[in-house]
């Protein structure tokens, strides 16, 4: 599974975590529908999952004018995943990080989304 194929994947499966209390490894399953799981989108589920107060307060402390509860569900869990691997995922340069987030907020988010989860994604990868 290529490494945006994963990441759109895991933005499906943390989308169901967030929307209906789902276990990350049944969101995982469902997913994939029948195919195995990946590694790269199980480490950016289940790590997220494990380092949940980390990055979601990392987002908190990162955005001006909005509230975190307020940001919309889709780009709320683009940010998860980007600031995620910004903080935990080594082996994936910065800017290859946040250019991926942009590209998935294109396709899953509204016509801000990508401007928003660049400049939150931006700050982040600054501090």
């Amino acid at each position: 599974m290529k490494r945006r194929v994963a990441r759109e994947k895991a933005l499906q499966a943390l989308f169901q975590i967030d929307m209906s209390d789902v276990e990350p490894e049944e969101a995982l399953r469902n997913v994939v529908e029948g195919q195995e799981v990946d590694a790269f989108l199980k480490d950016i589920v289940l790590g997220y999952v494990k380092k949940k107060e980390t990055v979601d307060g990392e987002i908190r402390n990162n955005l001006e004018k909005w509230s975190f509860d307020r940001l919309a569900k889709v780009d709320r869990n683009i940010l998860r995943i980007g600031t995620y691997e910004l903080l935990f995922v080594e082996d994936v340069p910065n800017k290859v990080v946040i250019n991926e987030a942009v590209e998935i907020a294109k396709t899953f988010g509204d016509e801000q989304s990508s401007k928003f989860v660049n400049g939150v994604l931006s700050k982040i990868s600054k501090s």
